[in-house]
């Protein structure tokens, strides 16, 4: 199999395990498709083209990948298309307190503890969601440390 086309099969591969994870399957096939580019950056329509999928699938799973901060818009000389491509510190950034989705479960357990009855079921459970989610963000930052310093180590 040429080299692209193995490429190809592999980003589908990765793309499936992680919708098979719960990632939106066309935000998985953006995803594995920026991960596996050779080009620094992809447009939406590159990104339409290599994916033989439409223009709104493209720009949703976008908006949805830059939002957790994966993907970043990046400027491109001389051209008027938008340009993406995977953050440098995207790893780091899914698992930090940038990411959006931690901070929504975060507020929606805080809330949810508020208005639960502390004699219920549902109080707990929150609880336990609130002091799971805190705790995290909490060693967020210690742990991201440790792994910006292991990736400048490997001089990254």
């Amino acid at each position: 199999m040429p080299a692209a086309d193995e490429r190809r099969e592999t980003a589908e591969q990765l793309a499936l395990t992680l919708s098979e994870h719960g990632m939106q399957r066309m935000a998985a096939r953006v995803l594995a498709a920026a991960i596996f580019a050779e080009q620094p950056t992809l447009t939406q329509g590159e990104l339409t083209e290599e994916l033989a999928v439409s223009t709104g699938a493209v720009s949703g799973a976008i908006t949805m990948l830059t939002s957790v901060g994966l993907l970043e818009r990046v400027p491109a000389a001389g051209s008027r298309r938008d340009h993406y491509r995977l953050r440098d510190d995207a790893w780091a950034r899914l698992f930090s307190r940038q990411n959006e989705v931690v901070e929504a479960m975060l507020r929606m357990a805080r809330h949810g503890v508020e208005i639960t009855s502390d004699e219920g079921h549902a109080r707990p459970r929150l609880e336990e969601m609130r002091d799971f989610y805190e705790f995290m963000i909490g060693e967020f930052p210690a742990l991201i440390e440790r792994w910006q310093q292991q990736r400048a180590a490997k001089g990254r």
